[in-house]
């Protein structure tokens, strides 16, 4: 047995991953984190990438290089032209971003849920009652990004942002472990709600990126400011601006969570099943 595979073991026991990743110091470490993956010095850089390839598998085959002058350089890597096939068919939302996929469906009401038997509300989440109004029974698949994947997101349609708000908040680790224990932990971490409408048909719909241990700060391309732990919320940014099928939003410093929300008149992709990997630019749900 290898070492790498007696971490990994090690780390699949519930109340030790749960102690590691959660009962620390969640907002320090991850500030403290911040720092360190940003440091460009070589042996610095190498020994943080070991030790990253260790616990996880990095997917950089994909990458658009492989001279990274940093840890955070490698986490917010790009990917080669061509890595992530767009589905063209307008009738498509496609996902936007590669994720596990989690919980998923129809809301019943304003309830949601992060993993069997827990439960949250768009009311905790989005917090504005008017969006709660609008996804009011509507659909919604949860995307989560592990360690080791590409981290950045894209337009799952042609669309234009109309608002963003930033709510600063915990960084409670986003895996499987911790949504069986911690209640309405998305409504608690720190995250970013973009409101956007279809280009074409003006019609609605949300992307939460949830941020988590390790990986506070989410970087929006159409603000000029870095959303992170430093600011209070919820912030409120209206904003105008748009993008095409596939084109880059931002990114996570790392990686956590995105939760898509469409109106009810969508409906759910028939390759979303509980567990899947699904690539960014793959179908994750159909228009009306």
């Amino acid at each position: 047995m290898t070492i790498r595979t007696r971490l990994h073991q090690v780390l699949q026991q519930e109340d030790l991953n749960f102690l590691l990743t959660n009962r620390i110091p969640r907002r320090l470490v991850t500030q403290f984190m911040g720092w360190f993956s940003q440091i460009e010095q070589p042996l610095v850089r190498d020994a943080s990438l070991a030790a990253w390839q260790l616990f996880a598998d990095l997917e950089l085959q994909d990458a658009a290089r492989s001279d990274f002058r940093s840890m955070h350089d490698c986490f917010i890597r790009q990917l080669k032209p061509g890595a992530r096939p767009i589905d063209a068919d307008p009738a498509v939302l496609v996902s936007p971003c590669d994720g596990i996929v989690g919980g998923f469906g129809r809301c019943e009401g304003t309830r949601v849920y992060q993993a069997k038997g827990f439960p949250y509300t768009l009311e905790d989440l989005l917090i504005d009652p008017q969006l709660v109004e609008q996804y009011r029974d509507g659909q919604y698949v949860t995307l989560r990004l592990t360690s080791s994947m590409y981290h950045r997101f894209h337009a799952p349609h042609d669309l234009k942002v109309e608002h963003v708000t930033y709510v600063s908040g915990d960084t409670w680790n986003t895996n499987p472990i911790a949504l069986k224990r911690v209640e309405k932990l998305y409504c608690k971490n720190e995250r970013a709600v973009i409101q956007a409408r279809l280009r074409d048909s003006n019609e609605p719909f949300v992307l939460v990126a949830v941020a988590a241990i390790l990986v506070a700060s989410i970087k929006l391309h159409w603000l000029d400011v870095l959303l992170d732990l430093k600011h209070k919320g919820p912030n409120e940014f209206p904003c105008s601006a748009s993008a095409t099928k596939g084109e880059e939003l931002g990114y996570f410093q790392h990686g956590s969570t995105i939760v898509v929300f469409a109106p009810k008149n969508f409906s759910i992709a028939d390759n979303i099943q509980p567990g899947a990997t699904v690539r960014m630019g793959q179908p994750l749900m159909r228009l009306p």
